[in-house]
């Protein structure tokens, strides 16, 4: 009888181990599949200048993803995302035109504003109590309005040719025989490895973990919740600022509605990376394969020339596919 028992826990800790490797490994295989779909249905997919162009082009997604994970590993949402990219750009370009203020430091004061909305954020969420979605959700207005004030509702242009660098410059741009990499995928693969680093190297990242997994067990632990969900809100906001100062160089104008709907697209590139939408679970490495993932559906969509409307409805289902398989995942653990 207990050799039966016996043989049967290892049954189920080996299928329990397939299970959890091929959960692991699944995004990877989509990122495949889709990526050999488009090569096949349109040769133009394949080439090297398309290759570099849906990574500049999701760079911006993929950096303001970085602060989403963190606060979608502690179990909350920020939908001010967008807001806040808008907000920067309007803010950067304001200081450079109107006050003629030195490029380096508007972009300083422009994160720096990003960060203090972020670190807003946590306040309301974490001192206040406010539901996450309803915190940013109304953050998400306010910056907004602001942001429009700023502005006047107007595009705002005419800053110096220099900042152009940070969204459209190129590395290796002089090198024979060597390809150009633009810069915003430089960006990208630095904050990645940056926050990698904090997730997985720091007592901190592991925090992040231990409060969307069981915020009352992590609190008796003697974790300072609040200090945490302050940080992690800063640094989303933080990292959407830096989306923002990419995009306004990238386009040359800070437009005050720039950012309206990313926060979507970002949260479909986290959860689609295996991020659990409820917290305590996720990689950043299958992250990246969520951004990839959104960079080839958009690029491949518009190459076989379907029509934005159709992308939108893609979109919205790959979300809601990426959240629907996360319930189905937690209903089975806890049967």
């Amino acid at each position: 009888m207990g050799k039966t028992i016996s043989k049967r826990i290892k049954s189920e800790n080996f299928k329990n181990a397939i299970i959890y490797h091929f959960k692991d490994k699944a995004i990877w295989i989509v990122f495949i599949i889709l990526f050999i779909a488009f090569s096949i249905a349109n040769q133009r997919f394949m080439t090297v200048g398309n290759q570099l162009l849906i990574l500049r082009q999701v760079s911006m997604f993929g950096i303001a993803a970085i602060g989403m994970t963190f606060v979608i590993l502690t179990a909350g949402i920020d939908l001010s995302v967008g807001s806040i990219i808008s907000i920067v750009g309007v803010i950067c370009a304001s200081l450079m035109v109107y006050s003629n203020t030195n490029m380096w430091l508007a972009i300083l004061v422009a994160l720096f504003a990003a960060t203090i909305i972020g670190l807003i954020n946590g306040v309301m969420v974490a001192s206040v109590g406010i539901p996450p979605i309803i915190a940013t959700f109304a953050s998400q207005i306010v910056v907004q309005g602001i942001a429009l004030i700023i502005a006047d509702g107007t595009p705002v242009f005419g800053f110096t040719d220099d900042f152009r660098i940070i969204g459209q410059g190129m590395l290796f741009e002089s090198f024979y025989h060597i390809p150009s990499v633009p810069i915003p995928i430089l960006i990208m693969i630095f904050c990645f490895a940056a926050g990698s680093f904090i997730l997985n190297k720091t007592y901190f990242g592991r925090y992040f973990y231990a409060i969307g997994g069981n915020e009352e067990a992590s609190r008796l632990s003697g974790i300072r919740i609040k200090r945490i969900k302050y940080a992690v809100y800063a640094l989303s906001g933080f990292f959407s600022g830096l989306a923002g100062i990419v995009l306004l160089s990238r386009t040359h104008s800070a437009q005050p509605t720039s950012g309206m709907g990313w926060e979507f697209d970002v949260i479909t590139c986290v959860v689609l990376g295996g991020v659990s939408i409820n917290g305590g679970s996720g990689k950043f490495s299958n992250v990246i394969a969520g951004v990839l993932i959104i960079g080839i559906l958009t690029n491949g969509m518009v190459l076989m020339d379907i029509s934005m409307f159709t992308q939108m409805i893609v979109r919205g289902c790959v979300l809601a596919l990426a959240v629907g398989f996360d319930c189905i995942q937690k209903k089975r653990q806890v049967v």
